[in-house]
């Protein structure tokens, strides 16, 4: 008996949902049946979340009907969701820094023994579906201070626990590299064999003919095609997500000039994350930067732009040793982070789009020392067109889809027209038409002589953008590969030594 021939454990009929004069969602119809993979595709708006949020009772639909094993399923809460047998993995980390990783698996469900929180079984537990996904730390830990892969894997773990009938995975693998990203998949084809059902989210294509059963493709709120298997060319996919040919994801990178922008020499972190490395990056060249999860990428790059601590070594900009202690040393000298968790770490989500742009330009807005509304609404609008940001400067930034949000963090930073621009995971979680948005202005950013540095667990994407490529593993330098040496074997090679 295959998939099809099961009844299926949740069924979608007509489901609209309308803000307002908007309409989101144009009855959407769906099957998920157990031990199935649905791939759900679209570009970032297109109505995946808010489908996914009707589904899991996080919002209520503005009409139709679903069911769940053929029995009428209106969630009021995630909660009731949850009791019915609906896990979710969600985009954005859902954590809670100060509790330890055990506390945060078992949130909200703690295993009792004899009247009393059972901390070991939660422990014991923790660390069995941790190590399933390759991740080998104590579940005592607290969860601050962890890197954003491992707190992605610590949400994969949670929500593997909960002995769900049907998962709902957002983006599970846009920290996660290679190595990681195979163990998810190993885990996947078990929940499958288990009569596990999975609707799937990815901007991440090349992934969905290896996971996916069928595939379900969304446009502006509506279900525009859905195809019987996974085993779809991905330029079949895109089109359908984007309703026009798409000729090419990467643009031609340009040829870097002969001087060095900024050199790197024997660089090592108090905490031994990265131990002595060394590079250095040409103007107008593209540096990337691959590794496995905890190979110490973020951790140096974070290092290189002052917002973590360095022990030994040097920073060297255009011949100058700067050594940046604090992210104002680093601005000042001209070099900025795009860093990896934008919602977290680049943007203020409750305030406007003109606000976010301009503290990062204060200097450059301020009139003696004074900033009207004026003023910062005509500096960050020229960045706003610019950059093409779909929303007005007076929105909130969180209320952006993701690919706009990245491009706010993008305009506020190069709005100061750095010299070197550090970009740490640039198009996580973000849509193929917002990407190659993305790769454009990467190199716009070469071509006028300013150095990028690129990190990405991403390695079609590390090798599609970069000149030159540093591997890392295990905090050292595995090696640094010219572009026509660079591939997916000789990458994985040096990142697995």
């Amino acid at each position: 008996m295959t998939a099809q021939d099961l009844t299926p454990i949740l069924s979608l009929r007509q489901i609209r949902k309308v803000y307002g004069s908007l309409q989101v969602l144009h009855g959407i119809d769906l099957d998920v049946r157990p031990g199935e993979v649905v791939a759900l595709l679209g570009e970032n708006g297109a109505g995946k979340s808010t489908l996914s949020k009707i589904i899991s009772g996080a919002v209520q639909p503005s009409g139709g009907d679903m069911t769940w094993f053929g029995a009428p399923y209106a969630p009021a809460s995630p909660r009731a969701a949850m009791d019915a047998g609906l896990g979710m993995i969600h985009q954005e980390l859902k954590l809670l820094p100060q509790l330890s990783i055990a506390e945060n698996v078992f949130m909200g469900r703690y295993l009792m023994k004899g009247g009393r929180i059972d901390r070991r079984g939660m422990e014991e537990r923790a660390h069995a579906g941790l190590q399933r996904l390759g991740l080998d730390i104590s579940p005592r830990r607290v969860v601050e201070g962890l890197s954003t892969a491992k707190q992605q894997l610590i949400e994969i773990a949670k929500a593997m626990t909960l002995n769900a009938r049907l998962l709902i995975l957002d983006e599970p693998t846009a920290a996660l590299g290679g190595e990681e990203t195979q163990l998810l998949f190993r885990q996947i084809e078990r929940l499958k064999a288990d009569g596990v059902g999975i609707i799937y989210i990815s901007h991440r294509l090349d992934e969905i003919r290896q996971v996916a059963d069928r595939v379900v493709v969304m446009r502006d709120g509506a279900k525009v095609q859905e195809f019987d298997s996974g085993n779809v060319p991905v330029r079949t996919i895109v089109e359908a997500m984007v309703g026009r040919s798409l000729e090419r994801m990467f643009p031609a990178i340009p040829v870097p000039q002969t001087d060095v922008m900024i050199e790197v020499r024997d660089l090592s972190s108090p905490a031994r994350t990265f131990n002595n490395i060394n590079f250095s990056v040409k103007r107008g060249e593209v540096f990337g930067i691959a590794g496995l999860v905890g190979a110490g990428r973020t951790e140096l790059v974070r290092a290189i732009a002052g917002a973590d601590p360095i022990s030994s070594g040097e920073v060297i900009l255009d011949g100058v040793t700067i050594t940046p202690r604090s992210p104002r040393d680093a601005i000042r000298n001209g070099i900025v982070l795009v860093p990896e968790d934008r919602k977290l770490q680049g943007l203020v989500l409750d305030h406007s789009i003109q606000e976010n742009i301009g503290y990062a330009n204060l200097d450059r807005v301020a009139r003696r020392g004074v900033v009207t509304s004026r003023q910062m609404s005509q500096f960050a609008d020229a960045y706003i067109g610019t950059f093409g940001v779909k929303g007005r400067g007076s929105q909130n930034a969180g209320e952006l889809s993701g690919g706009n949000q990245q491009k706010v963090v993008l305009a506020k930073w190069l709005a100061r027209k750095p010299k070197v621009v550090v970009l740490d995971e640039p198009t996580r979680g973000i849509d193929v038409g917002a990407r190659s948005s993305i790769y454009d202005t990467i190199m716009d950013l070469a071509r006028e002589g300013v150095a990028v540095i690129v990190v990405s667990s991403d390695l079609e994407e590390v090798l599609g953008v970069s000149n030159r490529i540093m591997v890392m593993a295990q905090g050292k330098q595995a090696g640094i590969l010219d572009r026509r040496d660079a591939n997916d074997v000789s990458v994985m090679e040096l990142a697995t030594i």
